[in-house]
């Protein structure tokens, strides 16, 4: 197969208004989700998500309909509100993108088609890493990323305001600069207090864990060493410090 090069048929352009309808197009591996998270969670509509909100199973492959059905529903809704939307599918399809591009239309919202024409190989070779239920076949990954050259030079004409070449465009200091700051508050480097002695808390348990975390001294359930006592009734769990500056939780119920 030959491989695809986007040519100079389509002037450059790098506009993405907001607020303006962002339906990503590429094929399975070509990274439109690393993309898409660099705009707010709220922003994105990603059709695994809503796979896995109505079967519990983000590669349920037969439950497309009902997913695609929510995704719809929600898009109308957030266009009506002229919100910044992001579409993260691979909308190789021209049934799919005429769709999107009316329901755009219909609410007065701009629309850009953002293409991320990763390598053929590269798509293929990240299908490896990906969990059984989210792997595509490798002949589905050749037909997808063939639709997406075969689309690129007509993609103006479909009507999008404008196409976007994703190698055109530098959205990693956006992607970054919230990952920083929050890392700077949680290190008290905002002049604030910080995660404090809770920040290895979070590292190994995740941030859920901190509406109920509290540190309770004194105890030894753990030989000495601090427990940690959740705000839900009956749970005492004893926390140890390992020499990795790791945590680990011995839950004991609470008359022990």
């Amino acid at each position: 197969m030959k491989p695809f090069r986007m040519d100079n048929a389509l002037p450059v352009d790098t506009t993405i208004p907001d607020p303006s309808l962002v339906v990503l197009i590429g094929a399975a591996g070509s990274g439109k989700s690393t993309w898409a998270r660099t705009w707010s969670v709220t922003q994105v509509l990603e059709l695994d998500w809503f796979r896995a909100m109505v079967s519990d199973d983000a590669g349920a492959q037969e439950a497309t309909g009902d997913p695609v059905f929510a995704l719809q529903a929600v898009l109308e809704a957030r266009l009506a509100r002229r919100k910044m939307t992001v579409v993260d599918a691979t909308n190789c399809e021209k049934f799919v993108r005429a769709d999107l591009i009316a329901t755009a239309r219909r609410r007065g919202v701009l629309t850009v088609d953002l293409v991320v024409p990763t390598p053929l190989p590269v798509c293929i070779e990240r299908q490896k890493a990906r969990p059984a239920n989210r792997r595509v076949p490798d002949q589905a990954v050749r037909a997808q990323h063939a639709a997406m050259a075969d689309a690129w030079p007509g993609l103006p004409g479909e009507g999008f305001d404008h196409v976007v070449n994703a190698g055109n465009l530098s959205r990693l200091k956006a992607m970054l600069q919230p990952l920083s700051d929050a890392r700077r508050a949680d290190l008290g480097w905002d002049d604030d207090a910080g995660l404090g002695e809770l920040l290895l808390v979070r590292r190994t348990f995740g941030p859920e864990i901190l509406p109920i975390w509290s540190w309770r001294d004194g105890s030894q359930l753990a030989d000495g060493d601090r427990v940690m006592q959740a705000a839900e009734p009956g749970l005492v769990s004893g926390v140890r410090h390992r020499r990795d500056d790791g945590l680990e939780c011995h839950s004991r119920p609470p008359w022990t």
